[in-house]
């Protein structure tokens, strides 16, 4: 498995901007998908977005699409979340999670986003 660090989350006001990031430990991250979660109060967990290895493949939420962009770097170990246009329906826990499969069995702590109207 391998460990993830999330940072980057904070309080913004609606249509502002924040930069999620997760870094992580482990030799073969490159291998790993990976991909953001995120847990409003209340609410379940959902999927937000995820990227390949590679970084050539990506899917969002539609509740996401065009506003929020994920990318990687696999040198620096770290996969990132742009999130833009930024709605109170966004404030959650934002998390990132990694899997070589179909279950993501690596999850970080965390980084609370909160979106102020």
């Amino acid at each position: 498995q391998v460990q993830l660090v999330e940072s980057g989350g904070g309080l913004v006001q609606a249509g502002g901007s924040l930069r999620l990031s997760c870094a992580a430990s482990g030799r073969t991250f490159s291998s790993y998908t990976m991909a953001w979660f995120r847990q409003a109060p209340g609410k379940e967990r959902e999927f937000v977005a995820r990227i390949s290895w590679s970084g050539i493949s990506t899917y969002y939420a539609d509740s996401v699409k065009g506003r929020f962009t994920i990318s990687r770097d696999n040198a620096k170990k770290t996969v990132y979340l742009q999130m833009n246009s930024l709605q109170p329906e966004d404030t959650a826990v934002y998390y990132c999670a990694a899997t070589v499969s179909s279950t993501y069995n690596s999850w970080g702590q965390g980084t609370q986003v909160t979106v102020s109207s």
